[in-house]
């Protein structure tokens, strides 16, 4: 069994409040579930209004595949306009 982990912190530049933030985060993070087999959560810099932690996991028996999939989910919110990614953080297990 192998394990695909990331870590990804984000700016969120139009959030003015924990709302604005929260509505932008949900919709990430439900696209995402919606379209990849992933685990995802905002795990840090919860209070804060234009910065966020997501956590990223998928198991799979392949570590390319692992790989493959950590790898599209970063792009596909690297392509997202409302957000930039600031750092990430990949490990494969």
């Amino acid at each position: 069994m192998i394990i695909g982990a990331c870590t990804l912190e984000l700016m969120i530049y139009e959030a003015n409040s924990l709302k604005e933030k929260r509505q932008v985060i949900k919709s990430i993070v439900e696209r995402i579930k919606s379209r990849y087999n992933v685990s995802i959560a905002e795990v840090g810099l919860n209070d804060i209004w234009r910065s966020a932690v997501l956590g990223i996991a998928c198991v799979s028996n392949d570590t390319i595949h692992a790989k493959k999939m950590i790898s599209s989910v970063i792009k596909f919110i690297d392509r997202d306009g409302r957000v930039e990614i600031i750092r990430h953080e990949i490990e494969i297990l």
